[in-house]
């Protein structure tokens, strides 16, 4: 558990700097943005390592149903991961949705899984999420909508979106727990 802890603090950190102390984070430049990639993977790396490893302190025992709740909400987080970057016209209404899609994940797993390290890990990374749509939003409370998209951008991100949704459960299903009730 100290590992899982340990890399949600080494991912946390990097990420909410840049909001929580903007001026100070520029004043260091871009040779920053190294070091705060590599605190980033050694922070996933970390909390792999952490879940894998922690024991199994069971809280609640979650109703089968929930499984396929979360398999729906997974394919929404990962439209909405990729909204941010798409040429969809969905994605100007929606100011964060790449955090969205972290809580929506977040949510989903929080759902079927009701361990000890589950919990700290999946409610660590929602709680992350929530403080840094707040910290956006109180430093820059407007924002500017983006503008474009196509029908075009449309379809291709629900064609990315099941591509990806089908990757990570196909990796869920070669590593660990099925995606899938069985």
């Amino acid at each position: 558990m100290p590992l899982l802890i340990l890399g949600l603090l080494v991912w946390s950190v990097p990420h909410l700097f840049k909001r929580l102390a903007p001026e100070m984070r520029a004043g260091l430049g871009d040779k920053f943005k190294g070091v705060v990639a590599l605190l980033v993977v050694a922070g996933v790396v970390l909390m792999v390592i952490g879940y894998r490893g922690a024991e199994v302190v069971p809280l609640w025992y979650p109703p089968s149903w929930t499984m396929h709740l979360t398999d729906l909400l997974m394919l929404f987080a990962v439209a909405l991961f990729g909204l941010g970057n798409s040429k969809s016209r969905l994605r100007g209404r929606l100011r964060h949705p790449m955090l969205l899609g972290v809580i929506t994940w977040a949510v989903g797993h929080l759902l079927v899984n009701g361990d000890l390290a589950s919990v700290v890990l999946f409610g660590g990374m929602l709680i992350w999420a929530v403080l840094s749509i707040f910290a956006i939003n109180a430093r820059e409370p407007e924002w500017e909508r983006w503008q474009g998209g196509s029908v075009a951008g449309d379809i291709r991100l629900g064609v990315i979106t099941v591509v990806v949704y089908a990757a990570i459960a196909g990796i869920h299903y070669w590593i660990g727990p099925s995606p899938f009730p069985m």
